[in-house]
């Protein structure tokens, strides 16, 4: 059976958002393939037409996970970079998020599994960190700054996320909202 143009590419991206979920809420050294695929609802043999490795995988799915990061980050309804950077905050630290690791940020779900892949997997976390905090940049007006900014948002989601109660949850979510935001007014006076 011939399957229509970019029916593969289509294939590929639905395995990269279905793998990505599980991945996320498991972890990438936990779930095998065939948790993978039996998720995807294909076979074992549709995943190696589609990536040479689980490896390979964790490269694309970086990729992936951080240019949709990116997208999310041009979606941003708001032009002054205070109001843009309030709006990120209040976003990303929120208690959906932080129970949802499903389809929150790749970074507080896998970051350490990233930090122990490869040297390829970690040039293309580099990368697209790099595209990410471009951005950030130029709300925030420093690279450093940027840096220590999203290290900061992603720092308390992980912490949000070890908590045993959804009050402890949000009550580390309130204290990073309320630092950042004092950082980003100081910062842009």
């Amino acid at each position: 059976m011939r399957y229509p143009p970019g029916h593969k590419e289509e294939r590929r991206k639905e395995l990269l958002k279905t793998s990505g979920e599980v991945i996320k809420n498991k972890g990438f050294s936990a779930t095998g393939v065939d948790a993978l695929m039996a998720a995807a609802g294909m076979t074992s043999g549709a995943f190696y037409s589609n990536f040479s490795s689980k490896n390979e995988l964790l490269k694309a799915l970086v990729e992936s996970e951080l240019e949709r990061t990116r997208g999310i980050y041009e979606a941003n309804p708001h032009t002054s970079p205070e109001a843009w950077l309030e709006f990120e905050i209040d976003r990303y630290l929120s208690l959906s998020h932080a129970q949802r690791t499903e389809s929150g940020c790749v970074i507080p779900a896998i970051g350490a599994e990233i930090a122990r892949g490869d040297k390829e997997i970690k040039e293309v976390f580099e990368r697209e960190q790099r595209k990410l905090v471009a951005i950030l940049t130029e709300k925030l007006g420093s690279e450093a700054l940027a840096w220590a900014f999203k290290a900061q948002l992603i720092g308390t989601i992980m912490m949000a996320r070890a908590m045993p109660t959804e009050a402890a949850q949000q009550e580390v979510l309130d204290a990073g909202k309320k630092f950042l935001k004092a950082a980003v007014q100081s910062i842009r006076r």
